[in-house]
């Protein structure tokens, strides 16, 4: 099993439009961070989880062709908006398995209607993505593509994202806190992702200081941090982590043991 960090910039991207800091003028690629998604792949099945805006670029680079179901955190735009990439999948098989919370579905529905309005037919010469959405209850295990996916309720501000656990991976963004009460479904992980925005407390995020905290009471074998913003450059950022939790970066792959 092997994980692809296909993004793992906040939702401006980095390096952020008009902005001439160190870290957005740095010459580090891994400063160079598009925004959140992931690809978890065991054998030839593979998971996409989220559709930022620069999908079809980060497929592109990590030479992704197909994906056999897409799972979504939430319907913020920076987790979504490249929902479109999809029509090069979908074209190439029956319709895409496309999973989240309820609330996350219902808001797709409502963002982007021609698309999941089957009642309307699209226009002759235009091309959709094929997308048949199943709803996921938190807390309960649901094999997709042959693999079991464990969806985690997480707090982000007032409302509630998904984090999945497939195998000994866990990949939860934009998390406020991981509550004690799902903590015990992380237990033995290989590799654990924490979304880690800022050096500096935020309503919606966990920060830097508090994802390390949580890091080190899963106890992970490794954790890599995303949804990084532009206040550290890559490299500094690293040297301030402890042993075992290092930020991720664009087209990192993460090779995990199933065993």
């Amino acid at each position: 099993m092997r994980l692809v960090f296909l993004g793992t910039g906040t939702s401006f991207g980095v390096p952020q439009i008009g902005c001439r800091c160190r870290t957005c003028t740095s010459t580090d690629p891994r400063d160079r961070r598009t925004r959140s998604a992931a690809l978890i792949e065991a054998g030839d099945r593979r998971l996409l989880i989220d559709t930022p805006p620069e999908l079809r670029l980060q497929l592109i680079a990590a030479g992704i062709d197909s994906v056999d179901a897409v799972l979504y955190t939430h319907a913020h735009a920076d987790h979504v908006h490249g929902i479109d990439d999809l029509r090069a999948i979908s074209v190439k098989r029956a319709a895409l398995p496309t999973y989240g919370p309820a609330e996350t579905l219902g808001e797709l529905a409502d963002k982007f209607p021609y698309i999941f309005d089957h009642h309307t037919p699209a226009p002759e010469g235009v091309l959709l993505p094929e997308l048949a959405p199943q709803v996921l209850e938190p807390g309960r295990e649901t094999r997709i593509a042959g693999l079991a996916v464990l969806p985690i309720a997480l707090p982000h501000g007032g409302s509630t994202v998904f984090g999945y656990r497939v195998g000994r991976i866990a990949y939860l963004t934009d998390a406020k806190d991981v509550p004690a009460a799902v903590r015990g479904a992380l237990a033995g992980l290989d590799v654990l992702v924490l979304n880690a925005l800022l050096p500096r407390p935020h309503p919606l995020h966990l920060s830097i200081p508090e994802a390390v905290a949580v890091a080190l009471q899963i106890g992970a074998r490794r954790t890599f941090f995303t949804h990084l913003t532009h206040d550290l450059p890559h490299a500094e950022l690293a040297a301030q982590l402890p042993a075992g939790i290092a930020p991720a970066y664009d087209g990192l792959v993460v090779e995990v043991d199933e065993a």
